[in-house]
Order: structure tokens, then sequence, then C-alpha cells
């Protein structure tokens, strides 16, 4: 039996073959989910963006042309639709000047001793705003002003939101390696 490429499942979604669909879902459903989990502060949130996710890249596969990765056009709007989820959502938290941040200590983080479902769990107990900065910018590869323009925000609070999310992930790791690594995760 021949297995069906992404072009093909495209070419049918479009088509509006609901096979195709669901092939195509399940193609790409925990790849997303783990990027959605990454903006999320738990497997609902994250179950709620995903849904709506595919729902816009469903509406929207006409406009993929076939340049470039299919996986990541389709990353591209989960991660918008976790910023637009977390503008309707979440608030800033206060966050101090960026002149108060630059004396960030250095984010060598030992990160050796956990594995990827504890440092998983760490990202999501950031608060939101430093969550979707720190992701945005470590993971994604956004740059400041990208940021600042996503989420309506200054470059300085990017900035300084980003020094926080690494001193606070950098903390709850130090207290992880001194004693009780998942319980201080949960």
């Amino acid at each position: 039996m021949h297995k069906i490429g992404v072009d093909e499942l495209v070419a049918a979604c479009r088509a509006g073959n609901r096979k195709a669909q669901e092939n195509l879902y399940k193609m790409f459903s925990s790849k997303m989910m783990a990027v959605c989990m990454r903006y999320t502060r738990d497997r609902d949130e994250a179950e709620d963006v995903l849904q709506v996710g595919f729902v816009r890249m469903f509406e929207k596969l006409h406009l993929y042309k076939g340049e470039g990765s299919f996986e990541g056009w389709v990353r591209r709007i989960m991660v918008n639709t976790a910023i637009e989820f977390y503008r309707r959502n979440a608030r800033m938290y206060p966050v101090v000047d960026i002149e108060e941040a630059v004396n960030e200590t250095s984010y060598d983080l030992a990160l050796s001793n956990l594995n990827v479902q504890e440092i998983l769990k760490l990202v999501q107990k950031l608060p939101p705003g430093y969550r979707m900065v720190f992701n945005m910018y470590a993971i994604e590869g956004y740059g400041h002003k990208e940021i600042a323009e996503q989420l309506g925000i200054n470059e300085g609070t990017s900035k300084s939101q980003l020094a926080r999310a690494r001193n606070l992930l950098k903390e709850w790791i130090l207290t992880m390696e001194g004693g009780s690594n998942v319980a201080t995760i949960r």
C-alpha cells in the first residue's frame, strides 16, 4: 500500500476530503501539541489552542503555496494562535525597566539532570508574559522587536520579561538540584 504524502493530503483537503483532513490532523497533532504545551499553563489550555490552530490551518490551507516546510507553516499558525490566546486570556505581569534587568546573571543552567517533561513543567510554571517572551525568543527565534510587535509591548519590556523568565528558571533549577527534583516542579 502506498503511503500518502503531505502534498497529496493537502490537495485532498483543499478538495474537501474529510478523511484527508483527519489524516493530516493525525500526522501533525502530536508535534503541534508539544508546541502548544510550551505556550500554555496546562494540557487543557494547550488542547484548546491546538483545536483552534487546526481549524485556522484548514481555513487557510488555500494560502499554503507549497514553498518551504508544511510542518513549519503549521507550526507558525500554532504559535500565532497561542499568542492570540495569550492576548485574550492573560495580562502582562508588572515588570521593571530594562536597566534593572541588565544585571542579569549568567544563564548557564545545569539542564543535564532534567528530562524534557521536567523542563516543560518549569516553562509552564512561568507567569504568562514571561512564558510567552521566553518561548518566542528562546524557542521560536523571534527578536525582541518582533516580540514587542506581536504582543503589543515595548522592546524593553520584552527584554525585561526574558531576563526575569531566565532568572526564575535558574532559581527553580538550582532549587531542584539542591534536593527534591520533581516535587519542586509540581
